[in-house]
């Protein structure tokens, strides 16, 4: 699992914080910092509460593409 490159390219796109993304879905900023760098392994609740926020799909932001 690398870095999620996806997701901070889509938060930051919205200019959202990773506090601001963190609190919109229930985890501490310090969470979210881990999913980007690639440290965490989100639950797929969590994957799907991130991707709500953003307004990306699972594809857009979780799963490589083959």
């Amino acid at each position: 699992m690398g870095k999620n490159l996806r997701l901070k390219a889509a938060r930051a796109s919205l200019d959202m914080t990773q506090g601001e993304l963190a609190e919109r879905v229930g985890v501490t900023r310090q969470t979210i910092c881990a999913i980007e760098k690639g440290d965490y392994n989100p639950t797929i609740r969590l994957c799907v509460g991130i991707c709500r926020a953003l307004g990306k799909t699972l594809n857009d932001l979780f799963w490589d593409e083959a």
